[in-house]
């Protein structure tokens, strides 16, 4: 049993029925497993306790019992009568109870239903987990969509995987769900929709200006390079990001600039070098 139900929904002992409720939802929301896929034994740890202290406080007879120092759990201490929903086949499922039946999200209606608007449907049917698979792909892939061919229990199927989709998402595919994992790429680096890629230029053009080729997801494309520019300066490319996962349009590539700095210099180089040096430059 925890050891503060009322605690672990952020509540206090004189919390109302439609309170407690509305602390079990945002609680469970914020500590689905899903959502911690770099720390999912913390996560599901949190969602057993928020669930039991949910069957709990919910139940007025329980509730009672708990609040008076008894064990309100009669079947052993296991607040899940209908089984743990983080055993099986290792996909979660979500299991609720109150007194009377009502569904505790109120007016978002199933809870597997706004799961779903949060892991793209990957949450399978109502209160019933399903397969969930897990597809590696490539960073290219990612960019501009895929269809896979692979084994699930015996039978080919084909997966066609959008552009846009990222590591942490999952597709529904009817009867099972798959995770995806985009692999990283060299040259290329991903925050949300937008791009990121490192150019070099020499110091020369740094200061005087010039004009550059550069790499985007699309292909090769030419940008001004302004004179003074400076060391890790960012210009932007306007759409020329990933695409945003169900839409058309695509986010922007920022292109960060380094300036190479020369280690040998001849004796004209140098005597240049040392005016502008005198100069303040």
């Amino acid at each position: 049993m925890a050891a503060n139900y009322y605690e672990t929904l952020g509540i206090s002992k004189s919390a109302t029925a439609d309170e407690i409720k509305k602390a079990y939802r945002k609680e469970a929301l914020l500590w689905h497993p899903d959502k911690h896929p770099d720390d999912k034994a913390t996560a599901e740890t949190k969602f057993k306790e928020i669930n039991e202290a949910y069957q709990v406080l919910s139940d007025p007879n329980k509730k009672q019992i708990y609040d008076s120092g008894g064990n309100p759990n009669s079947n052993g201490g296991n607040p899940f009568p209908g089984g743990n929903p983080f055993g099986g086949n290792g996909s979660y499922s979500y299991t609720y109870n109150t007194s009377n039946g009502q569904n505790p999200f109120g007016d978002f209606g199933d809870p597997f239903d706004i799961f779903a608007q949060f892991f793209g449907g990957g949450m399978g049917g109502r209160r019933q987990a399903k397969p969930r698979y897990s597809l590696q792909i490539d960073f290219m892939e990612s960019m501009k969509g895929v269809t896979k061919t692979v084994d699930i229990n015996g039978k080919r199927r084909t997966l066609k995987i959008p552009a846009g989709v990222n590591t942490g998402n999952t597709i529904d595919f009817g009867d099972f769900s798959v995770s995806l994992e985009v692999g990283r790429d060299r040259k290329f680096e991903r925050d949300g929709d937008d791009i990121l890629v490192t150019a070099s230029i020499p110091f020369s053009m740094a200061v005087l200006g010039g004009e550059i080729e550069v790499p985007t997801v699309w292909g090769e494309v030419k940008i001004k390079v302004r004179a003074g520019t400076q060391a890790s300066t960012m210009i932007r490319l306007h759409g020329e990001g990933a695409p945003k996962l169900n839409g058309r349009a695509k986010g922007d590539e920022y292109v960060r600039i380094l300036i190479e700095t020369p280690n040998r210099l001849n004796r004209e180089q140098r005597r240049i070098i040392e005016e502008m040096k005198e100069e303040g430059l």
